[in-house]
């Protein structure tokens, strides 16, 4: 390959992974076309998901879009990064929690975020992602047939030209597409804060920070210009807006910002090395937020006693906090000792019944506390959750486990074919389902277990979940 082709080769995959950045389906091709690229790791936290929820649901509501379309996920990664993809589902970075300056700075993302998805920006996407693709491709084969046919003739590079200008084109023209659409999201996530009281400052302040990376080399920028295109113009208009605005110096509620400071406190102390996290937060500041992440920080460094010692106090000042209760918990169990975690998950679970994250731990810590008795109590809890939140694999899981060890081998099957299915192991859930329902008496469960069967049948499986299906009964011994 030439130096041409070859710099035309990582324009193609810069194109694919951007493209990727946008459309989840497309993230296979870019990860071949980026070697050594590394998995996507989500983090579930009832507390950090219950602050963004508090902010989000607000900010959709303002824009018409109900609640429950939405889907947030967390994300574990340092780069400040936010976007929406197809299906309203949207994606936040831990890092724009870990380095926004404020609240205000992270709720005027998702106000942008919001304006994507009531604008509908996410539905026009793969026309114009597709538009630029068939470009790409075109000019990748234009650019192949052209190094053959012309070889040293042409002076070995002009296939490598055509791609080349082929990828610029048709970056050029779907950054030029997603530009227009930040701009729209922009005054659409204005407009909503104005409608809440909330002051547009933290979006103007991110937006000059990152505005400063544009200098960097491309491979130190945050991928947020991936997916977000900065402009001169963005800029301006945030600033016009605030120059009108009689919210541009508003405070914001002490809430809400409270909370983000003890969900970044909380982020920082489980994912940053926990040297790092007391050197942020010393001893001398006895802030909620400085002490809420050295608990954490000593209990991932195994000092259990200390960690809860310095759990106790905040416990008093905030009694009715499920997430202080809920830490408690997790760094009793992590520690080994789940039945003194009992206590503490329970009292969670009472301040917080919706909360299924937290019904899952308490199961948890019943199921392993070492009484025969505790058992059915776990099955509860982990049923309880299960009501509340369906898709979650883990929880099935630990419903599996415990009915197992309760003796309910059918039952055990059918809360394992659950986990199956949702894991995309259809062999495994056919397998399971069949059990199941062979063993269950007439009923809810036994219909549900047909249902589960007839689901993970091939014939019913689209053709991504068919090739998915193929490759789970290779894996399997012969």
């Amino acid at each position: 390959m030439t130096p041409g082709m070859r710099k035309a080769w990582a324009l193609f995959s810069a194109l694919l992974v951007m493209l990727a950045s946008l459309v989840p389906s497309l993230a296979p091709i870019a990860a071949r076309a980026q070697s050594g690229a590394s998995a996507v790791v989500t983090i579930r936290d009832a507390e950090t998901e219950a602050f963004l929820r508090g902010i989000a649901h607000p900010l959709f509501r303002a824009a018409g879009v109900d609640p429950a379309l939405v889907r947030i996920t967390l994300v574990q990664a340092r780069p400040i990064n936010a976007f929406v993809t197809t299906g309203n589902r949207m994606f936040i970075n831990t890092g724009l929690i870990q380095q926004s300056g404020s609240v205000a700075e992270l709720a005027g993302v998702l106000a942008h975020e919001t304006g994507h998805v009531a604008g509908g920006h996410v539905a026009r996407l793969p026309e114009e992602m597709r538009n630029a693709f068939i470009r790409s491709i075109a000019g990748l084969l234009l650019g192949g047939a052209a190094a053959m046919g012309g070889g040293r003739q042409v002076g070995g590079n002009a296939g490598g030209a055509i791609l080349l200008g082929s990828q610029t084109m048709a970056m050029g023209e779907l950054y030029a597409f997603t530009r227009a659409q930040e701009q729209a999201a922009d005054q659409a996530g204005v407009a909503y804060m104005d409608r809440l009281g909330w002051s547009s400052q933290g979006l103007a302040t991110l937006l000059g920070r990152l505005r400063e990376q544009e200098m960097l080399a491309v491979g130190r920028q945050d991928p947020y210009f991936r997916t977000h295109p900065l402009s001169r113009d963005r800029l301006e208009f945030v600033a016009e807006h605030l120059a009108r605005s009689r919210l541009a110096g508003a405070p914001w509620p002490a809430t809400l910002e409270s909370g983000y400071r003890l969900v970044r406190a909380k982020l920082d102390g489980f994912i940053d090395p926990p040297a790092t996290t007391l050197k942020r937060y010393p001893e001398g500041d006895a802030g909620p937020a400085a002490r809420y992440a050295r608990s954490i920080a000593l209990h991932r460094s195994g000092r259990t006693d200390q960690a809860i010692a310095l759990l106790a106090p905040m416990l008093a000042e905030q009694p009715g906090s499920p997430w202080l209760r809920e830490l408690q918990g997790q760094i009793l169990y992590e520690a080994g000792r789940p039945r003194e975690a009992v206590a503490p998950l329970r009292e969670a679970a009472r301040l917080a019944p919706g909360e299924p994250l937290i019904r899952t731990a308490l199961g948890r810590a019943l199921m392993e506390a070492g009484d025969p008795a505790m058992l059915r109590a776990a099955a509860a809890e982990f049923e309880a959750s299960l009501r509340i939140e369906r898709d979650s694999g883990f929880t099935w899981r630990q419903l599996g486990i415990v009915q197992g060890r309760l003796g309910q081998g059918p039952q055990a099957d059918l809360a394992l074919a659950e986990e199956a299915i949702l894991d995309g192991d259809y062999p495994k859930a056919r397998r399971l389902a069949r059990q199941a329902e062979e063993a269950l008496p007439p009923g809810p469960l036994r219909l549900r277990a047909q249902d589960l069967r007839e689901a993970a049948r091939r014939d019913n499986l689209t053709r991504e979940q068919r090739e998915q299906d193929d490759a789970m009964r290779r894996r399997q011994p012969r």
